[in-house]
């Protein structure tokens, strides 16, 4: 049985990842008081196998009641239960940019006063516990929706029982970092195709810019330490149980070099057996 627990954020993407994840084959439950899960997940059980993919969504909607979370998925391992946690967020400034574009009510807004920013915050410092005992977080301040339903079926369509999920991604720092990354590599020190005329509206997936940016002694010396790096580091990870990590490579921009590098390391992590996956977060900006 793979049972899902979704959480987050209130406008960080929870009603567009159960789309996806319905369309993936996951049975659906929005807003559920955190007490019911565990009967929920007895119902998958009792099924029979005819609700062997179920995924729920407990959140600030349901007030004071979702602050019995946590005894829940205490009580849940406790009775040998078997779930994961994703965790939906992005940055304050986009929650707020989002909710005055659909000029929703906040979750929040009957209990706090000072307005969204104030309403937000505390949110955020509610879900603080939540976050850490997440299994997967996403941040979707600058995913596109394309791109969050591509990272979902990523994790999800395979099932919850496999290996650690690795995700590379590429990244402008101009842009911002990715607050999921859990390693971050600068490789500014490596040489920029953005200064060649016949290579800077091209990217780090074209061969071209792969080869300019390889050519130099310190590319290939650094792309070597960063491999065996994560060899040394991604079992370790493993034998504490984390099932996600996200390795993030940046540069100035997000085009050229940081493509590059993530590439070779995704092709690496690939022919080493790992499940891994690659994502240019800021390739088309």
């Amino acid at each position: 049985m793979d049972f899902l627990i979704v959480t987050g954020m209130s406008g960080a993407g929870k009603s567009r990842a159960m789309d996806v994840l319905e369309d993936i084959g996951f049975y659906c439950v929005d807003n559920m008081p955190p007490q019911l899960i565990g009967r929920i997940a007895d119902l998958s059980v009792a099924s029979g196998g005819a609700l062997n993919r179920i995924a729920v969504v407990t959140d600030m909607r349901g007030g004071n009641m979702f602050y019995g979370l946590y005894h829940e998925l205490d009580k849940m391992k406790e009775d040998g239960a078997a779930y994961k946690m994703l965790f939906l967020d992005a940055s304050d400034d986009e929650l707020l940019r989002r909710y005055k574009e659909t000029r929703r009510r906040h979750p929040m807004a009957d209990t706090v006063e000072g307005g969204l920013a104030a309403q937000i915050a505390a949110e955020r410092a509610a879900m603080s516990e939540a976050k850490k005992r997440a299994d997967y977080v996403i941040d979707t301040t600058h995913l596109s929706v394309s791109s969050l339903r591509k990272r979902l079926t990523a994790i999800f369509s395979a099932g919850l029982s496999g290996g650690m999920l690795v995700t590379v991604m590429s990244f402008g720092f101009k842009h911002g970092l990715p607050s999921e990354a859990d390693l971050v590599f600068d490789v500014r020190c490596l040489p920029n195709p953005f200064y060649i005329p016949a290579l800077k509206e091209h990217t780090g997936l074209e061969q071209p810019v792969r080869d300019y940016v390889m050519n130099a002694p310190e590319s290939t010396m650094l792309l070597g330490k960063l491999k065996d790096l994560l060899e040394f580091l991604i079992p370790l990870y493993q034998k504490e149980g984390k099932t996600q990590l996200t390795v993030a490579v940046g540069c100035t921009g997000g085009h050229h070099r940081s493509v590059t590098v993530a590439g070779y390391l995704y092709d690496d992590l690939k022919a080493r057996g790992f499940n891994a996956r690659i994502s240019h977060r800021d390739i088309e900006k």
